[in-house]
Formats: structure tokens, C-alpha cells, sequence
């Protein structure tokens, strides 16, 4: 774990707390009232450069940091989907285990998997259209 100092606070703990406080409404509306005082202020400044600048710099440097603040949690995120997946499929009798860790393969050998999956959707079509059911159990 990567800490930021001594408080061992880590950029993923971090990155959660952010995160957090940033998708509550109440951080909505308070970047409402910033752009309404924002615009309030306008006349009171002339409507000068500088006014403009305020606001572009700082709706600059928000978009700069939520852009790697977002990226951390939809990594995060897709991590622990991946590793639930691999487990529900680790723990289902039947089921492949090759397929664990398919993000990990290149474009050519997931292509390969993609290809055998639809001919398996698709006989599996055909034999619903001919009056057969579709559903079946994963070959051991």
C-alpha cells in the first residue's frame, strides 16, 4: 500500500473518500451555488476577463483531477466485478476454468472465444427455431 505520508493515508483510500463525497447530492448542489455566485458576481465585475477566468480555471482544474479521481474508481470497480466473475465461475460445476482470466488475453485468442460462444448461440437459436429448447448444462 502506497501511503501519502505518515498518516498512512493511501491514494486508494484516498481516491474512495473523494469519490464518495463527490457523488452526493449535496456536492452537487454546492457546485450549483459556486456557478450561481459565479454568475451573480458577473455584473459586479464587469463581466471582466478576469471573472471568465475564474470560473474556466477552476472548472479546469476540477475536470483535470476528477478525470484520474474517476479512471482509479472504474478500475477499482471493474477489478472487483472481474473477481467476482472469476469466482461464480470457479465455484459453478461444469464451467470452464480457462475463462478466469480472459481480460488477460490478447486480441487473436479472445476472438477465438468470442467465435466459439456465438456458434454456441447461434446453434442454440436454430434449435429453438426447429422446436428444441435452448438450454442446456455446460459440458464437464
Amino acid at each position: 500500500m502506497t501511503g501519502l505520508g505518515r498518516t498512512g493515508l493511501s491514494y486508494a483510500g484516498l481516491a474512495k473518500a473523494v469519490s464518495r463525497y463527490c457523488g452526493r447530492p449535496t456536492t452537487f448542489l454546492l457546485a450549483c451555488g459556486v456557478i450561481l455566485v459565479w454568475i451573480i458576481t458577473g455584473p459586479l465585475f464587469g463581466f471582466s476577463d478576469t471573472w471568465q477566468l475564474v470560473i474556466n480555471t477552476g472548472t479546469t482544474i476540477v475536470t483535470f483531477l476528477m478525470v484520474f479521481l474517476i479512471q482509479n474508481t472504474q478500475n477499482r470497480d471493474t477489478q472487483a466485478i472481474q473477481l467476482k466473475l472469476d469466482e461464480l465461475i470457479r465455484a459453478t460445476n461444469g464451467a470452464h476454468n480457462a475463462l478466469l482470466d480472459l481480460e488477460e488475453l490478447d486480441e487473436k485468442a479472445l476472438e477465438a472465444f468470442r467465435d466459439r460462444y456465438e456458434a454456441l448461440a447461434r446453434d442454440a437459436r436454430n434449435l429453438q427455431r426447429s422446436g428444441g429448447i435452448d438450454t442446456d448444462s455446460p459440458e464437464a
